[in-house]
């Protein structure tokens, strides 16, 4: 995950040399964006947890069975969601306060990414298998290859080369770029999951959709992304706000702060992937003596990996910041948004936890009334009354994303443990 956030800071970095409204531009496409891997990640989050109680309770058969029609539903999933994507893109971006410049950048890259989808959703799928069986080094080594690769082709796409007749392709560069890699690593994923013998036995007719075998996955997987989708829904309601209280600056300063924040919530990420596999299988094989322990280890390795980080990451606010640009109030906007957001990391940790942990116990919808009330409900109400009402602008929506956070984390261990 180290990779994949810094793939994304690869993206912001050169989001910059196509002026403020780029990096404005990849702000407003990331809620979109993050849709596709909404989706991705819910079926494999299904998918993860119903292979993982097939093999606990020791069936390899259904284990293949499960990982085939996951690829199955993944590609249909993928083939609606671009048709819908390309459809609604415009009058997204415009609803988030687009302006004719950052629109115009922002269609040009969302409408490449849509096209790779099929590609994201498959890395995330097959990866659901090898993560069941205990192999998380597979997509470790696609996402590192993955991100060198970034490295060259963001600059050679986005300013092209004369010399071999590459043209430059602005921000449809950057997203080109993005989606080649994404197909290189579905072969390579593909090749791991056969070591690993994933599909082992699988027949063309395993591929097959099955209703019935779709219903399970889409039981426990479309929850699952629905439940992503509404951060998505988030990240428009937040752009919302900050373009009727701040500017241009304010839209790409939260796109560069939110890629910092990123990275310092990396460890969760990888102990959330931990307690959906590990606790999934202890759960179909009826171990929740060690369901308990997964979940209690978690917590307490993800409160001291949070206070290091911040104190690594607040001191440096300012200079993060400047890596990505050199606009002096995009800086200072982003430099106040991570000293707020800070205070609000170990409720990310509380949070991802107890839902990883109720999706492998293949209790799925808790999370989803927790996304609606974390990404719609609440700051609709409390930003408006934070940055509007109060009259606090972007400080606001700051301390508003704080409120809510710390609210939806005491909701979900009280879940979670009411569960265990």
């Amino acid at each position: 995950m180290i990779f994949n956030t810094l793939y994304n800071v690869v993206d912001t970095y050169y989001g910059q040399f196509l002026a403020t409204e780029g990096l404005a531009a990849l702000s407003l496409s990331f809620p979109l964006f993050f849709v596709i891997i909404a989706a991705g990640s819910g079926v494999a989050t299904g998918s993860t947890a119903l292979i993982s109680n097939a093999l606990g309770r020791g069936d390899e058969e259904r284990a293949v069975h499960l990982q085939a029609q996951a690829v199955s539903f993944g590609i249909l999933m993928a083939i609606v969601l671009t048709a819908i994507g390309l459809a609604v893109a415009p009058a997204a971006y415009r609803f988030m306060g687009a302006t004719d410049a950052v629109l115009v950048l922002a269609l040009q890259y969302i409408r490449v990414i849509l096209f790779g989808t099929v590609f994201f959703l498959l890395n995330q799928i097959i990866n659901a298998g090898l993560s069941s069986r205990g192999d998380s080094k597979s997509l470790r080594n696609a996402l590192f290859i993955g991100l060198l690769l970034n490295i060259a082709l963001d600059p050679l796409l986005l300013f092209g080369f004369a010399p071999i007749g590459i043209p430059a392709m602005g921000a449809a560069g950057i997203a080109l770029a993005t989606v080649l890699i994404q197909g290189i690593s579905v072969v390579y994923m593909s090749t791991r999951a056969r070591a690993f013998e994933s599909f082992a036995g699988a027949s063309l007719r395993d591929f097959v959709p099955k209703i019935r075998t779709f219903r399970e996955i889409a039981g426990q997987g479309i929850p699952a992304s629905l439940n992503m989708m509404t951060v998505a829904l988030g990240m428009f309601i937040i752009n919302f706000f900050i373009a009727r209280a701040g500017s241009t600056a304010g839209l790409a300063a939260y796109g560069v702060a939110l890629r910092i924040e990123q990275i310092a919530l990396l460890p969760s990420i990888g102990l959330n992937t931990a307690i959906l596999a590990i606790g999934g299988n202890n759960f179909g094989a009826g171990r929740m003596d060690r369901v308990r322990e997964t979940y209690r280890v978690a917590l307490r390795y993800g409160f001291f990996l949070m206070v290091g980080l911040l104190a690594i990451i607040l001191p440096l606010a300012g200079r993060l910041m400047a890596v990505f640009t050199g606009d002096p109030e995009v800086i200072a906007i982003g430099r106040q948004y991570l000293y707020i957001a800070g205070l609000v990391y170990y409720a990310y940790v509380i949070l991802f936890s107890s839902v990883s942990l109720m999706q492998g116990m293949k209790r799925p919808m808790p999370a989803l009334w927790i996304g609606l009330y974390r990404q719609l409900l609440a700051p609709v109400l409390v930003f408006y009354l934070f940055s509007e009402a109060f009259g606090w602008g972007l400080l606001g929506i700051w301390w508003g994303i704080f409120t809510v956070t710390w609210s939806a984390a005491i909701v979900a261990l009280w879940l979670a443990r009411r569960d265990i």
